[in-house]
């Protein structure tokens, strides 16, 4: 008797939606944007006397990282969910990765990787990020998408991603917070 209780139990609280499915409704619903760390680009840092518009001295994306942007995009396709607005940092393996997958992208110095810079740029980064989130979260309806940096994302909302892993954020409804992570995406 003891074992159909519990059954019963089970049965009767409302399972939780997979990730991909929670990912979809609140893509649908906008008012967010939808950051992704960069696909798989082998190594850390870029070499010492990289340059930003030299793709030959930067790291790169692997053609497994190649192949992760293509299925980013076709898994947004898929569902019809067309981002608003495609930004990138302009290091070689984010543009790649957002061009992969969406076909369109603009550089965005913000959300370039934080290494090297000053910590004056830096702090002027976050804040337009930050700005730029809440921004996005007035428009409902629509989504835009960032491809940056592991470290980018992780000063902005304290979260570390994978390789092309994608956070949803949203503004926080507390001024002066840093914005809500409400997802994690990532496409097999």
């Amino acid at each position: 008797m003891r074992r159909r209780t519990l059954l019963l139990s089970a049965l009767a609280t409302p399972l939780a939606a997979p990730a991909d499915e929670r990912a979809l409704a609140l893509l649908r619903e906008g008012a967010l944007v939808l950051a992704f760390r960069h696909a798989l680009a082998p190594g850390t840092f870029d070499p010492p006397q990289f340059k930003l518009g030299d793709c030959s001295t930067q790291r790169n994306l692997s053609e497994e990282g190649r192949a992760q942007a293509r299925r980013i995009g076709a898994w947004l396709a898929d569902r019809q969910l067309v981002p608003a607005a495609v930004r990138s940092s302009p290091w070689c393996r984010c543009m790649d990765t957002a061009t992969l997958a969406f076909g369109r992208v603009e550089a965005w110095a913000a959300l370039g990787s934080p290494r090297g810079a000053s910590e004056g740029t830096n702090a002027a980064s976050l804040k337009a990020l930050a700005q730029a989130v809440a921004a996005a979260s007035r428009q409902p309806g629509r989504f835009e998408v960032w491809v940056t940096h592991q470290f980018v994302l992780s000063d902005l909302v304290g979260v570390s991603t994978s390789s092309g892993e994608g956070l949803l954020l949203r503004a926080s409804s507390a001024a002066g917070e840093p914005p809500q992570v409400l997802g994690r995406l990532a496409v097999g």
